[in-house]
């Protein structure tokens, strides 16, 4: 489907000549399979060739130093305008040296200079040319993000062909808007920021590059408006409930739903009550009580002669869940079943037959829920916890276990506005932006590490009360490479001050025995825990009042946020400590102190944005989700409102993008990939 047009630049990047099957592996993990991937690795920064280190000057050649190994360097002394000056290779072919640099040639040389025993040198020119050619180096150069085996004259190179590929595109952006922007074309700001003519050309804020990152923008805010169109158009089922089972739930709870909690359910409720499919994302700040809405959402399911089911990512979390929804679903005669990847053979089979049967309402799970072989009866709602790493297509594939189920979709982890835009687009959007009034805030405190055997010693008073203990690192044994706390030796140490009372669980532990040294401690059989992160989701221990986080300056706020909410859950006043290895850096030194003066989760979520970057605050680096490659949100967020704004207008002038800029939008939409978004528009 896509347009002739463009076919050109999804050309593979084998068709450029010299790019053979060894160099075309390594450009694909830099920057892509195609022309158009090439085209959308920007330079970094630009080399001044007219400025300090670098000099581009003449040079005649009076001899060569040639080495006795190959350990030493090889050197040719020359003689410039302004006096002697050496050439060094280090890793070098001879012949071409001898080719390139013969004695009594003269030569045009460029490249970085540096002083060596009271020489001046030139190190690996990055330029060697005959006079007659000296125009050839340009004084302006882009530098390029490399990987290991490429350089960036062989990126340069890749360009200088992929640059011919552009055609001449019809116009997909509003004439007013870029006439506003000063933007120009297309094609027009590719070819300027790969050949930029001073430093600035490289620039975010260069019209250029603005220009880029907001077609990158719409193309993500168009390709969410249309998923949302199509769900909006999908005949979904309505599920309006009697009120009873959630009424009773209410009555049996022993406190009473915050303002926010109500809100919420109110709007999940409208969208469940209409007859189009669902798609709201729940997102509440650490211990705001959304699993109780959430459970709200499902017995509305119920109500209405359907099932439903929660999804979470991990084991603990999913089994804690289990006995959340239990304790609150037996006293009303609702069933609750479990299924996760450790349910095997009889039980396993039971388990299916009741969710095929109907006699299992509320299935809660893993991934396990969605393989193949896993059938539901009516399933009416699918709810999705701590999943912020789904994308679009993944939320719409998990929609495909029942006939137009709605889907709800809740997260712990605060999401900036700008993200939230971003990546949930196309879902409705509520927010339990208070916590219960019973929640006591927790005392914060950062202190260094030096104070370590001091705090160890504290925890005696503590535990005599009752106290437990989260004991956070880094990593889980110390390697060879980093100076990393590591929760291997922080356990050794906790159980000789603690002898019987300490375990030690982590991510490389099979699932059965993190559930059991899990138990253990909500048990009370332990009272400290020392763990990697794998308790930053979830766990919900009443009596653990004390969090301590250790090298706490190498975590990120969103995640230092998630570790402290394990904490604070009961009567017991609590207290995280931060301990930092010192010296901190400005940026880590800014996030220990926002942890320090505030609880709340979202203003927490846009300082990380200011300080991490959108990747890693989501977690796209390690998930898949997609991250931008001309838009930096860091420069770039306040285009994302425009364009979030200028794609809902389009839609409602043009829902089937049949006008002239709606065919120029297609082509927007192709070049970022969007080519399942472009087919929702004519599968209706």
């Amino acid at each position: 489907m896509r347009p002739p047009v463009l076919f050109g630049l999804f050309a593979g990047l084998d068709t450029i000549q010299g790019v053979g099957p060894k160099s075309l592996k390594l450009f694909q993990k830099l920057c892509g399979n195609t022309i158009l991937s090439a085209l959308f690795h920007l330079p970094l920064m630009v080399i001044d060739r007219t400025k300090p280190p670098f000099i581009t000057t003449k040079v005649t050649v009076l001899s060569h130093e040639k080495p006795r190994s190959r350990k030493q360097p090889y050197k040719i002394h020359c003689q410039t305008e302004s006096g002697l000056l050496d050439i060094v290779f280090f890793n070098y072919r001879k012949d071409y040296i001898i080719d390139q640099l013969p004695e009594n040639a003269v030569r045009i040389i460029s490249g970085q200079v540096s002083t060596f025993s009271g020489r001046t040198q030139m190190t690996h020119p990055d330029y060697i040319t005959e006079e007659k050619n000296k125009d050839q180096i340009p004084l302006i150069e882009p530098v390029y993000p490399l990987t290991q085996g490429i350089t960036n004259k062989m990126v340069q190179r890749i360009l200088k062909t992929a640059l011919k590929c552009i055609p001449d595109l019809p116009e997909w952006q509003d004439e007013a808007f870029l006439k506003q922007q000063k933007g120009p074309s297309f094609k027009e700001s590719l070819l300027q920021v790969h050949h930029p003519q001073k430093a600035s050309d490289v620039s975010p804020m260069h019209p250029a590059r603005m220009r880029l990152a907001y077609d990158e923008l719409l193309a993500n805010q168009l390709a969410l408006a249309l998923v949302r169109q199509k769900m909006r158009k999908l005949k979904g089922i309505a599920l309006p409930g009697n009120g009873q089972l959630v009424q009773k739930l209410l009555k049996n709870l022993p406190f009473e739903l915050t303002a926010a909690q109500k809100r919420s359910f109110g709007e999940i409720e409208t969208d469940m009550g209409a007859p189009f499919r669902m798609m709201r994302l729940l997102q509440g700040d650490v211990g705001s009580g959304k699993t109780i809405v959430g459970l709200m959402a499902m017995l509305k399911a119920v109500e209405s002669g359907y099932q439903a089911c929660l999804m979470a990512p991990t084991d603990i979390l999913v089994r804690q869940h289990e006995a959340t929804l239990r304790k609150w679903c037996d006293p009303l005669g609702i069933s609750v079943v479990l299924l996760t990847g450790r349910e095997k053979g009889e039980k396993r089979r039971e388990i299916l037959h009741k969710m095929a049967d109907g006699s299992a309402q509320i299935i809660v799970g893993t991934h396990a829920l969605f393989q193949e072989n896993v059938q539901f009866c009516k399933l009416g709602l699918v709810l999705i916890d701590e999943q912020h790493r789904f994308g679009v297509d993944q939320r719409l594939a998990l929609t495909q276990k029942g006939e137009r189920v709605d889907v709800l979709v809740m997260t712990a982890t605060p999401i900036p506005r700008t993200l939230a835009l971003t990546y949930y687009g196309d879902m409705d959007i509520s927010k339990i932006d208070e916590k219960p009034p019973t929640r006591k805030p927790i005392d914060t405190r950062v202190l260094p590490v030096s104070k370590m055997e001091e705090t160890i010693q504290k925890l005696h008073h503590a535990l005599a009360g009752g106290a437990q203990v989260y004991w956070v690192c880094p990593l889980i044994e110390e390697t060879e490479k980093s100076d990393l706390a590591n929760a291997t030796q922080r356990f050794e140490t906790l159980e000789k001050a603690f002898p019987g009372r300490v375990a030690l669980i982590h991510g490389k532990m099979k699932g059965p025995q993190k559930d059991a040294l899990m138990q253990d401690f909500i048990d009370k059989k332990t009272d400290i825990l020392v763990a990697t992160t794998v308790i930053e989701v979830g766990v919900d221990v009443p009596s653990a009042s004390i969090m301590i986080i250790e090298q706490a300056e190498r975590f990120g706020l969103s995640q230092l946020h998630q570790l402290r909410g394990r904490i604070g859950r009961g009567s017991a006043q609590s207290v995280c400590l931060l301990l930092y290895q010192a010296p901190l850096s400005p940026t880590a030194k800014k996030r220990l102190d926002v942890m320090r003066k505030t609880e709340d989760g979202f203003l927490i979520a846009e300082e990380d944005l200011k300080l991490r970057g959108a990747g890693e605050v989501l977690g796209t680096r390690q998930s898949g989700l997609q991250s931008f490659k001309l838009a930096d949100l860091e420069f770039h967020a306040p285009l994302l409102a425009i364009a979030r704004d200028d794609a809902k207008l389009i839609l409602n002038q043009d829902a089937s993008l049949s006008s002239p800029r709606g065919m120029a939008l297609k082509n927007l939409l192709y070049l970022f990939n969007k080519d399942n978004e472009v087919k929702t528009i004519h599968s209706g």
